[in-house]
């Protein structure tokens, strides 16, 4: 009975030192007074109480879908396609990337001619991909690709 006991209590000390991180993220541990590390993909060890455990990244690529219509109004909308290239810029902010991203498309293609005149969606989708990407790529994004089609 008591060697039960030890063993149950062995393996939930056990679950709460080991954290798993699945194939294709990473995730940001922080230790007291140190700058965040990021734990690859595998098994780790995680000290209670000195370890917290942030944000969980997502290296394949992500999809995001906006909309640039006014209301009444036919306007633009597409897709984006998106990675992160380096997480540990991306940490601070992953948890609003999406709407980091999608402010960014959407000031850029205020910027661009989308008239009725304009009908060139690929032309206009490779500028507003190296715009993104000169916006987002301090951050540590990579946009990969830019779907566009009127709404």
């Amino acid at each position: 009975m008591i060697v039960l006991l030890v063993f149950a209590t062995l393996l939930c000390l056990l679950c709460a030192v080991l954290r798993r991180v699945p194939a294709g993220h990473v995730q940001s541990l922080h230790r007291r007074g140190r700058p965040p590390r990021m734990l690859e993909a595998g098994l780790h060890l995680v000290l209670p109480g000195l370890d917290r455990l942030g944000h969980r990244i997502d290296l394949t690529g992500q999809i995001l879908q906006f909309r640039d219509a006014p209301a009444g109004a036919s306007g633009v909308c597409g897709k984006v396609y998106w990675q992160v290239l380096e997480p540990e810029r991306v940490d601070p902010v992953i948890e609003r990337a999406d709407q980091l991203i999608r402010d960014s498309a959407l000031e850029a293609l205020h910027g661009e001619e989308t008239g009725p005149g304009r009908s060139d969606h690929r032309a206009l989708g490779s500028r507003l991909k190296r715009i993104l990407n000169g916006a987002l790529r301090e951050r540590g994004l990579m946009v990969t690709r830019v779907e566009l089609e009127l709404a």
